[in-house]
């Protein structure tokens, strides 16, 4: 099965920008990949997603903020994270239909 780790978190101010990473060990390009979060007593919530194609979507909270990407060939998804806030602090996490990373803390604070 593929396994999917993710990198790039760590603490940032308000304001800054972090690109975070996740690494397939198995191919990509057939699946659609997406970029979710879970903050402290919250539920876990999507973030971004990118089709096989490369057609891209949001959700609201990130628009215009945070860009997905992948490079197939690299097996590696990307989400590169700006103007970041501190309501943006959660663990996130990759995913590839119902495979999981086991997630990168992403803290925003002054």
């Amino acid at each position: 099965q593929v396994q999917l780790v993710e990198s790039g978190g760590g603490l940032v101010q308000p304001g800054g920008s972090l690109t975070l990473s996740c690494a397939a060990s198995g191919s990509i390009f057939m699946y659609a990949m997406g970029w979710y979060r879970q903050a402290p007593g919250k539920q876990r919530e999507l973030v971004a997603l990118i089709t096989s194609t490369g057609t891209t979507n949001y959700a609201d909270f990130v628009k215009g903020r945070f860009t997905i990407s992948r490079d197939n060939g690299k097996k590696t998804v990307y989400l590169q994270m700006d103007s970041l806030k501190p309501e943006d602090t959660a663990v996130y996490f990759c995913s590839r239909g119902n495979v999981w990373g086991q997630g990168t803390q992403v803290t925003v604070s002054s």
